[in-house]
């Protein structure tokens, strides 16, 4: 397995990247609504006196520091969420312990990547014959300065398993713990692509609502569709 100390840092760039998250989640407005940290920790306190699904929807906020939440840009929620509301079955560069940001580098290959692991999630539900998921497609812009560089280690590295993420979840810990903002990899879904991998949604400078796509599950996803552009 690639070692972090042998990727180099990519320079400072903003770029624009895509993410689909499933329609049924809703943007938490508690993010969106405050400027900084201390206008959350205000509000998120009057709210927790009301608001008995406050947890719910903000997720385990402990797990992100404050001063890593980008408060004030355009859908803060959107870059926030994946680090409070955690898969505990990991993903690719996290174990289930702590959040990660997935970005892809065009939208096709975010529905490339997210088509197939609804593919291998719902196989394993029994009983299902037929299901529509839909989606909201977004674009990201940020900054990939001091991201990790692993596109240029060969596909054929394990951390590019197609199944096995036990050595992508090494690096994604040695990533984090050594406090690196992030990874550049290569899609696995989709030959000739990039994804990013960010451990913090600091570098975020906004997340915007592009279109809604939906997936149907025939057996296997048999197909996926763009069904209301903004």
């Amino acid at each position: 397995m690639v070692a972090p100390s042998h990727l180099s840092e990519r320079s400072s760039a903003q770029l624009q990247a895509y993410r689909l998250v499933n329609s049924k989640f809703p943007p938490i407005a508690l993010f969106d609504d405050v400027a900084d940290a201390a206008e959350f920790e205000t509000l998120y306190q009057l709210q927790a006196l009301t608001n008995p699904r406050l947890q719910n929807e903000t997720g385990r906020i402990e797990l992100i520091p404050r001063s890593e939440i980008p408060f004030g840009i355009p859908g803060c929620s959107y870059a926030t969420a994946p680090f409070t509301h955690v898969n505990p079955a990991g993903s690719r560069f996290s174990d289930g312990t702590y959040g990660v940001l997935y970005l892809a580098s065009t939208m096709e290959t975010a529905l490339a990547e997210v088509r197939h692991h609804q593919d291998r999630y719902w196989s394993n539900v029994e009983g299902l014959s037929y299901e529509r998921f839909v989606f909201r497609g977004l674009s990201c812009l940020f900054n990939e300065a001091g991201m990790l560089d692993a596109t240029s280690v060969p596909t054929t590295d394990p951390i590019y398993d197609p199944d096995d993420y036990s050595h992508a979840h090494r690096l994604g810990r040695l990533v984090k713990d050594a406090g690196n903002p992030g990874l550049r990899y290569r899609s696995v879904r989709k030959a000739g692509q990039d994804c990013w991998a960010l451990m913090t949604p600091k570098q975020v400078a906004s997340v915007i609502q592009t279109a809604h796509y939906e997936m149907i599950w025939n057996g296997r996803i048999s197909s996926a569709n763009i069904i209301s552009a903004v």
